[in-house]
């Protein structure tokens, strides 16, 4: 069971390549779920996915894995409060797929969080 348990430090970062290399591949589409009030629109998409696919490599090699984490969450809540919260108070068919993404990024962002907390190696930065 512990074999199987250990396994998701490696799957836990995946998704987040995956999302970050998407954002990157993607990136007019995704600039579309950016805030109207947030100014260039692709570089905000772009910014993203460097700190998606940046966390995950970080959290492979074990090197900054800590902060990485700590910053992913901080981004992942950031993500919560100015895109998702918003339009799922809207209402309606979009509203209950923002409610979706608030509590997929909000699971995410905890998942994050016990990262850092207990399975990162490298607190050089964050002690």
């Amino acid at each position: 069971m512990n074999a199987f348990l250990s396994l998701g430090r490696w799957i836990f970062p995946m998704p987040f390549a995956v999302f970050g290399l998407m954002y990157w591949m993607n990136a007019t589409q995704a600039a579309d779920t950016v805030p109207a009030y947030l100014p260039v629109k692709i570089f905000w998409v772009y910014l993203s996915g460097a700190g998606l696919i940046g966390a995950a490599v970080s959290m492979y090699i074990g090197k900054y894995d800590r902060l990485a984490a700590a910053l992913l969450a901080v981004m992942l809540l950031s993500f919560v409060l100015l895109v998702h919260l918003p339009g799922a108070m809207g209402g309606g068919e979009s509203g209950a797929r923002a409610m979706h993404n608030v509590l997929k990024d909000l699971g995410l962002m905890a998942g994050a969080m016990i990262y850092a907390q207990y399975l990162a190696k490298d607190g050089a930065v964050t002690g």
